[in-house]
């Protein structure tokens, strides 16, 4: 059986972590898998948002595969991605993490990697490698505060604290909760708007966005004009324009 599924949907691309017998943990060949998949997306012009998920109702991934952790700081993409397969990654596009069930340690990783989460009401998240003293080593230091500041990073880092999808939603680590089974969809139809958007200045402003961290403003401000000037010639947005001109207002997503 295949341990990661990956499906293109027109300009979408599905990452589906596939080993629900095992809680979508991710062993050495899954996460070898994760990188090559990460990467191919990268270099797909046709593909424009990347959707992350886990096999089954039960599980986004628990995180490492805690059976077969040696091979997990050898197998051949470590160097280049992480012992989970993306943690130093990034496609330069958006990512979005459908989140059902247990989302624990490296699985909170992974999910921290996306650029935004949507959860369903049965998620549950927590470091919970705490237990066991394996530290988080695929971003999770980093990302978490990113994401929910320090006081709530160090809560979770420390405490080895697990908190349901509703709690995760006030701390900010989430940014919708859906329905039971409707996390995936939800992600696919905001991953269908973004993908009709003029992409250069869409991605133009997600790399300032994450390049501003830690700058001074001041230099942040620069980033965000240097990256934003290279889009203008944009012929996507130019006729963007052009519909706008003639009326066009799309009904933007709004939050369930």
């Amino acid at each position: 059986m295949q341990r990661l599924l990956v499906q293109r949907r027109a300009r979408l691309t599905v990452l589906t972590i596939n080993r629900p017998e095992a809680h979508n943990c991710i062993d050495a060949e899954t996460a070898v898998a994760i990188a090559g998949a990460i990467v191919a997306f990268a270099d797909d012009p046709d593909a424009r948002v990347l959707v992350v998920t886990g096999a089954g109702p039960s599980s986004f991934s628990s995180g490492a595969d805690l059976k077969h952790t040696q091979a997990l700081w050898t197998h051949e993409a470590f160097e280049e991605a992480g012992p989970l397969g993306f943690a130093r990654l990034d496609p330069g596009k958006p990512t979005i993490a459908a989140v059902n069930g247990y989302c624990y340690a490296g699985g909170m990783e992974l999910a921290a990697w996306c650029d935004f989460r949507v959860a369903a009401e049965n998620a549950e998240f927590g470091v919970l490698n705490r237990r066991w003293g394996v530290p988080l080593i695929d971003g999770g230091t980093q990302r978490f505060t990113r994401i929910v500041g320090l006081g709530n990073a160090l809560y979770l880092i420390e405490s080895g604290a697990r908190i349901d999808a509703r709690r995760a939603l006030a701390l900010g680590f989430v940014q919708e909760v859906v329905a039971e089974g409707q996390a995936l969809p939800r992600a696919l139809e905001l991953a269908a708007r973004i993908a009709e958007y003029p992409q250069a200045s869409l991605r133009s402003d997600r790399k300032a966005t994450g390049a501003s961290l830690g700058l001074p403003l001041d230099e942040g401000l620069l980033s965000e004009r240097q990256l934003g000037a290279a889009t203008l010639a944009d012929p996507e947005m130019a006729e963007a324009l052009q519909r706008f001109a003639k009326g066009d207002r799309p009904e933007p997503p709004r939050p369930p």
